[in-house]
């Protein structure tokens, strides 16, 4: 059958965009298949529209890595898929409700063509992400190989581990974040970001994503490194998050208040591929 889908990205975090075709035709082996940069389209994240499942919203969405994983959440799709909506619909700038296996997803198109979308209330109780811990805490020590590193934890609709850094440049992505993705304490797996604090209204973040492995930008991944960093008394209310892709905004005025993310997203391009 032939797949008709759109190609996005926010700052280079890219996906495709599809209607949900019938069941059984999307399996983990052929979105492995789709996601190969050589062989197949290429993409980080498949997004997959279905009908809604609850009154005032405009869609439901789920979410599948590149490694055919389902996954609850992606901040950086929710924008395109935002966009993609608003655009469907011929709609100038507004708002919008949409929904996940993550939870409501509120999204504002801005006049500017940014995208913003409240991710939710980040919760640092361990079960919500899951991870394996006696009780909640700020920090908590992490055996990985011969060594500890101290990670923050916290759920955005989906699990982030985040290690403080003195320089991203030379974090250890490559060798810890596979390490710490797939640790027996985080039996889902985890996302886990790397944060170099510039300043409280600035940091720079590297991100290994569960089932992708580095990507140039994660939008759940900059809301869990404020919320870590806010946490620790390190960031303000609203925080600049550069990343290799680009910018992203993050604003969160703290416990029991949703967390917001704002950024661009943008179409490449459409296509069609038989599965």
């Amino acid at each position: 059958m032939q797949l008709a889908f759109t190609k996005m990205h926010g700052l280079g975090n890219d996906f495709i965009v599809f209607e949900a075709p019938p069941e059984g035709a999307l399996t983990p082996e052929v979105l492995r298949q789709l996601a190969d940069r050589h062989t197949g389209i290429g993409f980080d994240q498949a997004l997959m529209l279905e009908q809604p499942q609850r009154d005032g919203t405009v869609v439901y969405y789920r979410i599948f890595n590149a490694d055919g994983d389902e996954v609850e959440q992606c901040g950086n799709g929710a924008r395109c898929i935002a966009r993609f909506i608003n655009a469907r619909r011929g709609h100038g700038p507004g708002t919008l409700v949409m929904d996940s296996p993550g939870g409501l997803i509120r999204a504002r198109v801005r006049e500017d063509g940014l995208v913003s979308v409240a991710m939710g209330i980040p919760s640092f109780a361990p079960p919500s992400l899951p991870f394996d811990a006696s009780g909640e805490a700020s920090v908590y020590p992490l055996s990985v190989g011969d060594g500890v590193v101290e990670i923050g934890a916290v759920s955005i609709g989906n699990p982030h581990a985040v290690i403080r850094v003195p320089s991203v440049t030379e974090a250890p992505v490559d060798r810890l974040g596979p390490a710490i993705e797939n640790h027996v304490r985080f039996p889902k797996r985890t996302n886990v970001g790397f944060m170099e604090v510039v300043a409280p209204d600035h940091i720079r973040l590297r991100v290994h994503e569960r089932g992708a492995g580095e990507t140039l930008a994660c939008g759940t991944g900059a809301c869990g490194a404020v919320a870590v960093g806010r946490r620790h008394g390190l960031l303000g209310e609203e925080v600049r998050v550069d990343l290799p892709g680009g910018q992203l905004i993050v604003q969160w005025k703290g416990p029991g208040e949703p967390i917001w993310l704002t950024g661009p997203a943008e179409t490449s391009f459409e296509g069609k591929v038989t599965i």
